[in-house]
Parts: C-alpha cells; sequence; structure tokens
C-alpha cells in the first residue's frame, strides 16, 4: 500500500496530540523549559540538514528567489489565516491560539528530508521504514507541542497527509522521467534548503527571532528548478560545446 506510511504519520500525530491533551496542566515554567529544548533540538537537526549541501550556492539562490515568491504570495499570512479560520471553527477554550500550534506543527513536520525522503520510498520502492521512523519522531514532538501550544497541533496531520501522499503517488511514475543521479542531486540540496528553515523554525521556537518560515517554502522548488538546469546543463550542454 502505497499511502501506509503517510497515514501512520497522520494517525500518530493525531494521537500524539490527544495524549499530549491529557497533559495540558504542566506547570508554565515547564512548559517554556520543553518548547525552549525542542527549539534547541530542531536548530540542532537544521544544523545538521544544512551542511548537506554540495553546492551552496543552489541554496542561497533558491532561498532567496523562494523568499521573493513566498512574501509576494504572502504564504505565511494564508497559512495563519487557515489557522485562524480552524480557530473560530473549533474554538480555543482560553487555550493557546490553534493558529499558532497549526502553524508551527505543520512546519515542523512539513519541512525537511524526511518527510520527501520517506514519501519517495514509499511510491518507488514500498519501502515505508523512513516514514516509520518519522512517524514516532513526529508523534512525540506532537505530545510536547501540544501540552505548550494546544489542540490546534493536531491539523497539522492534514497537509502532512496531502503533502506526503502526494509525493508518495507521484513517486510511483516519477523513475520512468527522472534520472537517478537528478533525483540525488535534488534530494542533497533539498535536504540542505530545507535544513536552514528547520533552524529558522528552532529560533522562532526558543524566542530568539520571528522568521516568516512559510514564505520561504517556494525554495524547495526552485531548488528542483535549478538542479534540473544543471543537470541538463552538465548533461548535454557541455556535449553540445565541445562540437
Amino acid at each position: 500500500m502505497v499511502l501506509l506510511g503517510t497515514l501512520v504519520n497522520g494517525l500518530l500525530i493525531i494521537a500524539g496530540t490527544l495524549i499530549g491533551k491529557l497533559l495540558h496542566r504542566i506547570p508554565e515554567k515547564m512548559k517554556a523549559t520543553i518548547m525552549s529544548a525542542i527549539g534547541l533540538a530542531v536548530i540542532v537537526l537544521g544544523l545538521q540538514m544544512g551542511l548537506s549541501s554540495n553546492n551552496y550556492l543552489i541554496v542561497i539562490i533558491s532561498l532567496v528567489l523562494g523568499a521573493v515568491i513566498g512574501e509576494w504570495m504572502a504564504l505565511d499570512d494564508k497559512l495563519n489565516a487557515m489557522g485562524r479560520w480552524i480557530e473560530r471553527k473549533v474554538g480555543t477554550n482560553g487555550e493557546t491560539s490553534i493558529s499558532q500550534g497549526f502553524v508551527t506543527a505543520t512546519l515542523i513536520f512539513v519541512i525537511g528530508a524526511m518527510g520527501v525522503i520517506g514519501a519517495l520510498d514509499s511510491g518507488l520502492r514500498g519501502d515505508h521504514q523512513v516514514l516509520f521512523t518519522k512517524s514516532i519522531i513526529d508523534g512525540f514532538v506532537s505530545i510536547i507541542l501540544t501540552s505548550t501550544l494546544g489542540i490546534g497541533v493536531l491539523f497539522s496531520a492534514i497537509p502532512v497527509v496531502l503533502y506526503q501522499g502526494g509525493i508518495a503517488l507521484f513517486a510511483t511514475q516519477i523513475d520512468r522521467f527522472v534520472p537517478e543521479l537528478l533525483m540525488d542531486q535534488f534530494i542533497a540540496e533539498m535536504t540542505s534548503a530545507g535544513g536552514i528553515m528547520i533552524f529558522a523554525i528552532g529560533l522562532n521556537l526558543v524566542g530568539i527571532t520571528k522568521i516568516r518560515v512559510a514564505n520561504l517554502l517556494p525554495g524547495i522548488l526552485i531548488v528542483g528548478l535549478i538542479v534540473t538546469i544543471v543537470h541538463l546543463y552538465e548533461s548535454y550542454g557541455l556535449q553540445l560545446i565541445s562540437f
């Protein structure tokens, strides 16, 4: 089943949220410390991923162009607006805003290499191990996020399932028209760009910055475009020049 890993990921996020909801009476000081710990761990994870690039020029250009597109499209505002819409429909009952929990959890769970690589493995090889591992991690993170940010974390399961499920379904056909070398190059640069975004999320979580990370998301698509252009040039451009 192509979508097994994706569905398990969504279910564990929901389960973690429900468990975290039971732990909402954690003292505020403890919540703050826990959130700082999560932020620091996310920073280290993002830094580790960010160092995986084989060509940082591609990463820099992609993030800059992605930021321009994201700001023009106001993606961060739209994502927050979606969270506030959910908030109006569900109600907060005096807890931390649903919008904050939804946006923060969505960015943490969606951005990153594990989701893309795991979904590709599910689609290409029917191997769900990467997504199973990501599911366990996301489940534990959702427990902590819910205890500090509230029930909004639960709704992040929706974009996670749609995003990873779409990639998995697309991957069942991707090997027909995308060379393995190009895919490897894309994953390396996408991992680095995504890692920098995760690093920014960690800085936001510990309260150091207020970076609109969602507005950087188009950078992932720009990475794919630039890597494809570079690959085509290296494969065919040099051959034409030699003639």
